[in-house]
């Protein structure tokens, strides 16, 4: 079933978008573990696997063989070449996620966020600003998990990621990690009290005002 016919009980997408190094991974953890209706999309790349990611967990890691398989038979809702890399997310996770009224994280690139926001128009799109350049080049370096070469590809590619921050609904600056995290938190929960969302998880109460 194409995502645009999902029928019954609709979930609701996050995309969470952000430059390499912005702090989107650790902040979408933190927020996980305050809100146990959340649930992360886990991507599939073919990047090599960092020390302390786990295959499944962090992400589906595959050949470029596999991915274009994959990309062929329409397994994805939506792709990106970010950083010499290809990303892309399972279409039929989503939706049968979406089936089951599942409130979903979608960690993914600005390509990406622009494919999906296509397709659901209603997902909540939230962009994750660092507090400054250097300090985003502060804080690849300091990680230690890729090569000189890779930061510096990630730092050039920075400008152009940054740039596309005015395509999404909400921006948080990560520049202290507590107050960034609550106000992900804040963000999910005003959705979760929009019209459309309280008339959905409470139909009966709607319908007895005629809404």
């Amino acid at each position: 079933m194409p995502a645009t016919e999902i029928e019954g009980p609709r979930g609701h997408l996050y995309i969470v978008s952000a430059p390499s190094g912005a702090g989107k991974s650790s902040l979408n953890k933190a927020l996980m573990a305050r809100d146990s209706r959340l649930k992360k999309s886990v991507s599939y790349t073919t990047r090599a696997p960092r020390t302390g990611e786990t295959n499944g967990i962090d992400y589906n890691f595959i050949t470029l063989e596999e991915f274009n398989r994959k990309k062929v038979a329409g397994d994805f809702l939506e792709t990106a070449h970010v950083h010499g890399n290809y990303y892309g997310t399972c279409r039929l996770w989503i939706e049968e996620a979406l089936n089951t009224g599942a409130e979903i994280i979608l960690e993914i690139d600005w390509q990406g966020a622009r494919q999906v926001k296509t397709i659901f128009p209603e997902a909540t799109a939230i962009f994750i600003l660092p507090p400054s350049m250097p300090v985003l080049e502060k804080r690849l370096r300091g990680r230690a998990t890729d090569a000189p070469d890779v930061i510096a590809r990630r730092l050039s590619g920075a400008a152009l990621e940054i740039s596309q921050a005015p395509h999404f609904d909400y921006i948080v600056i990560n520049d202290d990690f507590e107050k960034a995290c609550e106000e992900l938190h804040t963000i999910v929960k005003a959705s979760r009290l929009t019209f459309s969302a309280q008339k959905a998880a409470k139909s009966a109460l709607f319908a007895s005002f005629g809404l």
